[in-house]
Order: C-alpha cells, then structure tokens, then sequence
C-alpha cells in the first residue's frame, strides 16, 4: 500500500511537511498546497518558498498547480523540473467558488473540451516530469464523469487521483463510491483514492472495497491524528506525549519563519480545528484557543487541555 498526504491550503506547507515528516515518517509523498501560476510569474512568491529544495531536503514532495493555461503550466513545470522535481501536479478538485469562477480546479471539469486541449498541448510538449492529476468527478452533475473519465484515460497521466463528489458537494455531502468503482473499471491509469480516510478502518474498508487500488492519499483524517499512516500500517496508536510535542516542535519551527507570534497564531488555530476531536472533553479548552489574543494565551490553553484531557481511544476527525 502506498499513501500520500493530501494538500491542506494554510496548513500543509514546508514547515508542517518538515516536522510531520521528522516525527510520523513513512509517507510516500506529500502533495503542496496549490499555487496558480501564470506566464509572466510562473513560480514566485509563496509558491517559490514552499518548494524550494532547502526547505524540504529529506522530505518527498510533490508541487501542485491550479492554473487552466497550458503555456502557464508547462512553464511552471520547467522550472520545477530545473528545481530537482520529477512530478507535477495538477489539481482539479478545489471547490472554492472563487477558483470556480475563474474556471480553474473542480471549475475546469465544466469545460470537458478545453480540458482536453489542454492535456494535449501539455502532453504534446515533451516535459521530462511525469504529470499527475488530482480530480473530482465533476462539476454539478455526476453523470458527466463517464466522458470526463474518458479524456483521462486518452492521457499519459503518471496517478490519477480520484475524490469521488463533485464540486457542490464541497467536503460535507457523502462520497459517491460508485464514480470511484467506474474509474477502477474504465481507467486504465495508475488510481489513487481520496475522501474521508479518517482512520485506519476507513482505509481497510476501501482497500477491500476496491480491491486493484492500492494507493490512498490522506488528508483532514491525517491532519487530526498525524500518526494515522503509521496505525494503518500496524504500528503504535499516537500517545499523548509525542502529540504534545509535535505540537510544540511545530509552533517553535513556525515562530522561526513566520513574521510574528500573531501569524503563528493563526497556524495554529487552523491545526487544532482538527485536532481537537482526539482528546475527551476538549470543548472548554479549545473555546478558550479560539478566543485568544496572543500566542501565550493559546498555549496556555492548549497545555492545559494536555494536562486535563486524555487522548479518546479511536478518536478522529469527523464533519
């Protein structure tokens, strides 16, 4: 079995990726943050720190570009390749109805032909990267994900990565699993799942579900509990201890490159938007962490929760 680390927008960057993969290792490639390049800044700003090579040595990454411009993308990817890359992904699930509207991740599957051309320009264009692709099953309606199945299976694609909803179905409506058992019947690609892997049984369930995948990219289910790869693969649940001081080692890995406790802050609030339902009785504490001022004050508030509460056996991430 293989396992990725999904993309998780303000929270999965270079310095999560580090720490994760210093503490939990085992992961087979962890998947950037999106960033949309364009022709004249194919790769700049955020996008630039987040892949440079010294912030990831010893950690397998993978960049992730949103952008429907194939002169945008082959751009990108060159450089990424000058960068030491060997793959690039495309995605094409974001649901954000402002990356919708500029027709770009899940927004592009509305656009079938022209996401067909841009396949065959990028493919025609001899990139010595491979190509992944990280999708939904559509836009608004499910039934068109047969013809979109279609233009994937024309393509070279080195993984596709298949999040079975569609784009109004965002992360709460239920997965379709029957668009997941179409592709294992009609693609003839390398095929990753991913959705609502939020503990070791779910991925069991799946993997007997579908029994000729064997690649599962993880995401929120892996975010709560960072030691859920390690679990599914028979190893050690995570105790108390070693989350405490991921967490720690991580708020100290951000205060290090962030512009101030304030923005630390905001990290780690987003982190414990996750975290939190591993814990008994944590709703007190984590009241007390999203009301706070200062980075002290959160701490405060979190230390406690680790000196009251105890880890829930079984405990992880749900809507």
């Amino acid at each position: 079995m293989t396992t990725y680390f999904a993309p998780l927008e303000g929270i999965t960057g270079w310095v999560y990726r580090s720490v994760h993969h210093q503490m939990f290792p085992g992961i087979t490639a962890y998947y950037t943050p999106f960033w949309a390049p364009t022709l004249d800044s194919p790769l700049a700003g955020r996008g630039l720190a987040d892949v440079l090579p010294e912030h990831n040595q010893g950690v397998p990454v993978v960049p992730q570009l949103l952008t429907n411009q194939a002169d945008a993308f082959l751009a990108a990817a060159r450089m990424l390749r000058d960068l030491g890359y060997r793959e690039v992904n495309l995605n094409l699930g974001c649901p954000s109805g402002t990356v919708v509207a500029k027709k770009k991740g899940s927004g592009f599957l509305g656009l079938p032909e022209q996401l067909d051309a841009f396949f065959d320009q990028v493919f025609s264009a001899g990139l010595d990267v491979t190509i992944s692709v990280k999708t939904r099953v559509g836009l608004n309606d499910p039934d068109s994900w047969p013809a979109l199945a279609a233009i994937f299976d024309r393509y070279p694609i080195s993984l596709l990565i298949v999040h079975p909803r569609i784009r109004r179905d965002f992360y709460r409506e239920p997965v379709r699993p029957e668009t997941f058992q179409y592709a294992a019947d009609h693609i003839h690609l390398p095929l990753c799942y991913n959705g609502d892997l939020n503990t070791p049984q779910d991925c069991r369930d799946i993997l007997a579900r579908f029994p000729t995948v064997d690649r599962l990219m993880l995401g929120r289910g892996l975010v709560a509990n960072p030691a859920l790869v390690r679990e599914l693969a028979g190893g050690p649940a995570l105790t108390k201890n070693e989350l405490w001081e991921f967490v720690h080692r991580l708020t100290e890995a951000y205060r290090q490159v962030l512009p101030g406790d304030h923005t630390v802050l905001g990290k780690c609030k987003e982190l414990w938007f996750y975290m939190g339902c591993l814990f008994t009785n944590p709703e007190k504490y984590l009241k007390a962490m999203r009301k706070a001022k200062t980075l002290t004050d959160f701490t405060l508030a979190a230390d406690a929760l680790f000196r009251d509460q105890d880890l829930t056996p079984g405990g992880h991430f749900s809507i």
